[in-house]
């Protein structure tokens, strides 16, 4: 049994269109190679994983003496990208060995993957943009635009309570997208071509599971 995921670095979203003409949209995502760093145990660590390493083609520089010592007791190059993806409990005896190359091979048309991002960050942004709010008038001297309104109430309980919506930091915040649906791959360039949109912007790093 191999491991069903991959790391990949989303390049960007296009269009492609189908045989009876409509264009939808797509997002290519240049998956792999990876290879297996480190596979963890139940009895050992607590939990059974498989530690993924990102094949690219600049080599890593100014390697911490602790990843070399973790590279080294696997006998592979340092690799700058590393992501676990859980086992089932009865795949620990899985034939995957530290070494093995993982490639976007294992994917085919039409198969549904889960695929997990940051998204894009946005920085400090206020309530109407952040949570949708309506704001208020915006015709001459109302003074009440783009704010956020009452916060509470000043009587009881006399303070803000937890969870109010206000204005804060917008994005890079970890999202998850399930049945992304694989339109095509190319297995000779690394690429996935799934349809629809994933998180991050372009360059981002994606973790792709089989759902």
């Amino acid at each position: 049994m191999a491991v069903e995921g991959i790391i990949g670095r989303k390049v960007g979203m296009t269009q492609v269109y189908a045989e009876d003409g409509r264009a939808f949209p797509v997002t290519v995502i240049q998956a792999g190679p990876c290879v297996v760093v480190q596979r963890k145990s139940k009895d050992k660590d607590g939990y059974a994983a498989v530690q993924l390493g990102l094949v690219e083609a600049r080599k890593l520089k100014r390697v911490t003496k602790a990843m070399k010592g973790h590279f080294d007791k696997a006998g592979l190059p340092p690799c700058r990208v590393l992501r676990e993806f859980r086992v089932a409990d009865g795949a620990e005896g899985a034939e995957t060995k530290v070494g093995d190359k993982v490639s976007v091979e294992q994917f085919a048309a039409g198969e549904e993957l889960t695929v997990t991002g940051t998204s894009r960050g946005h920085g400090f942004q206020g309530v109407v943009k952040r949570h949708h709010f309506r704001g208020g008038a915006a015709t001459h001297g109302s003074m009440f635009h783009r704010a956020p309104g009452s916060i509470g109430a000043s009587a009881f309980p006399s303070r803000t309570l937890k969870g109010m919506r206000g204005a804060g930091h917008m994005g890079s915040e970890r999202v998850t997208v399930k049945s992304v649906r694989v339109v095509r791959v190319d297995a000779s360039n690394n690429l996935l071509v799934v349809r629809g949109s994933v998180p991050g912007s372009g360059g981002s790093i994606v973790m792709i599971r089989k759902s």
